[in-house]
């Protein structure tokens, strides 16, 4: 059976960044937060005034940014007694339609925290684009420790230490997917009904408003997705972007995952689609190398299971059977390339200047090619043998 391969310009920039990483590792990472980029500051005194009405301190109030991430902007606040965290939509996201929705985000954080505590705790939403040009809120920072992967630590994590974690990691996607819908008081949040049919078409229509290259195999796979739907599992609560970068560990207990980030894309939805998007982003340790430029996640560090591994953990954890699984793997590989094309479309339209997104193009091409390759050969894992 035919093999695809990743196209020889993607080789050449995985040999490239091997030079450049100088063999760092993967490891544990307390995020630190740095200097502002250029292009996405805002108006400090405009921030002073609205907090000040909501009664939070000033006082040696400073101001950076989070390095790491690709959507939405994350910003670091400290005054004297606090520290928070403030989020926003990217520049440039008013060009593509959907996401970046922080009232969403901000209830979705609200709402949850009754019934699923592995969530920050949120302070105040503002509407009011006049004070930073765009909606935005502002929560707890929470502390910990994120396996990240191309980092040198000095916490490097242990095989055994791994196998708690993908563990953990597992738990605590099957616990989210086990929350009370009406408890949490989130029925609006989303629908059950037509879902799947949802997510394709929705992704679909993404991919061609910031398409920038002709990419044979995103038009395949979008036409295979369409016509190999299955029905909605269950109802559920789904992150949909549920990945080791977005837990946070407990700094004296790595297992102990204590927090979730990030929860733009949540909704009520089919828990085997959010299943789908955590075994995108899970790159096994005999996928082709040149996947593994793009650092989607420090799935490949010894101690972590295959995507197959992953799978059957969560079968026997969640005490359900996943039904044709190629087809949620295939549409998380699609969904994360559409994500890294809609970044990509920012940056060429130069509403970012973020150098880490000018080879995004090639993060699709890649992501792609495991898609129709998972199709070609109808597993999960070992799709290059």
């Amino acid at each position: 059976m035919k093999v695809l391969r990743v196209p020889l310009k993607l080789k050449f920039y995985y040999l490239l960044s091997l030079f450049v990483q100088n063999k760092k590792t993967p490891g544990f990472e307390e995020d630190i937060p740095r200097n502002i980029r250029s292009g996405e500051e805002f108006p400090l005194e405009n921030l002073k005034v609205f907090l000040q009405n909501n009664n939070i301190d000033t006082g040696n109030l400073k101001l950076k940014q989070f390095p790491s991430g690709y959507s939405n902007l994350t910003y670091f606040l400290k005054n004297s007694t606090q520290e928070m965290v403030l989020r926003r939509p990217p520049y440039g996201a008013k060009s593509l339609k959907g996401g970046h929705d922080m009232l969403r985000e901000y209830t979705v954080l609200k709402n949850l925290k009754s019934q699923f505590h592995k969530v920050p705790n949120v302070h105040l939403f503002c509407d009011d684009e006049n004070i930073l040009g765009a909606p935005f809120y502002i929560m707890d920072r929470v502390q910990g420790y994120i396996i990240r992967p191309n980092l040198q630590q000095k916490n490097s994590p242990s095989k055994e230490i791994i196998e708690k974690i993908s563990s953990s990691l597992v738990d605590t996607l099957v616990e989210l997917h086990s929350v009370d819908i009406n408890q949490a008081n989130l029925n609006d949040l989303g629908k059950i009904d037509g879902y799947v049919k949802r997510q394709v078409e929705g992704w679909t229509k993404r991919y061609y408003h910031s398409k920038t290259d002709s990419i044979s195999n995103m038009e395949f796979i979008a036409k295979w997705l369409n016509e190999n739907q299955p029905k909605e599992s269950k109802e559920a609560i789904i992150h949909n972007d549920f990945k080791y970068d977005n837990l946070v560990l407990d700094k004296n207990n790595y297992s102990n995952i204590i927090s979730v980030l990030d929860w733009e894309m949540a909704t009520i939805g089919d828990p085997f689609m959010d299943l789908g998007t955590t075994l995108g982003y899970w790159v096994d340790r005999n996928d082709l190398p040149e996947l593994q430029l793009f650092q989607l996640s420090a799935t490949t560090l010894e101690g972590n299971p295959s995507r197959e591994g992953i799978l059957e953990m969560y079968e026997n954890k969640s005490g359900h059977t996943v039904n044709n699984p190629v087809f949620y793997y295939v549409f998380g590989l699609f969904k994360i390339a559409v994500i890294a094309q809609q970044i990509y479309f920012r940056y060429k339209k130069g509403f970012t200047k973020d150098k880490r997104f000018g080879l995004l193009n090639l993060a699709v091409i890649s992501l792609s090619v495991m898609a129709k390759q998972a199709i070609v050969k109808d597993r999960l894992s070992n799709l290059f043998e």
